[in-house]
């Protein structure tokens, strides 16, 4: 099996909630939208971000975990930029697209700079500027907005 990943699939409870925050709000373009169902957006080379209707999902993979249990999930999706502004910037847009604020960025121990927005369905997004080697390595080159 190759080391990578295709596909990160998240299951939400509004799907129309979730395209308003994604599309309107965001600016994002769907590659693949089936009203009810499912909208997939392309995340990177190689990559895609499926938000799924719960129900749907369920059908395909089996019972889900009750969406009410307390805490937060176990997983975030980070979005890396370039700059602690673009950190700021990242997150204040965000915010305007309807996002709950999870934490303002700060610096890290480990010499970063992050703060945590969630979405309709309360993934946790990380906005994260990581000028290490591992940071630099999931960044675009400087003016390519892919």
């Amino acid at each position: 099996m190759d080391q990578r990943i295709s596909f990160v699939t998240l299951g939400v409870h509004d799907l129309d909630v979730t395209r308003r925050f994604y599309v309107d709000g965001l600016g994002w373009q769907p590659e693949l939208d089936v009203a009810g169902e499912v909208i997939m957006f392309s995340a990177g080379p190689l990559l895609v971000l499926s938000l799924w209707d719960r129900a749907h999902m369920a059908e395909e993979i089996g019972t889900l975990a009750p969406a009410d249990l307390p805490g937060v999930l176990p997983i975030t999706i980070a979005h890396n930029v370039q700059t602690p502004a673009e950190v700021d910037a990242v997150l204040a847009d965000a915010r305007r697209a309807g996002a709950s604020l999870v934490s303002d960025a700060v610096e890290r121990d480990w010499g970063g700079y992050t703060g945590y927005f969630a979405d309709p369905d309360g993934f946790r997004w990380e906005v994260a500027h990581n000028p290490g080697p591992i940071g630099e390595s999931v960044l675009p080159p400087a003016g390519d907005d892919t």
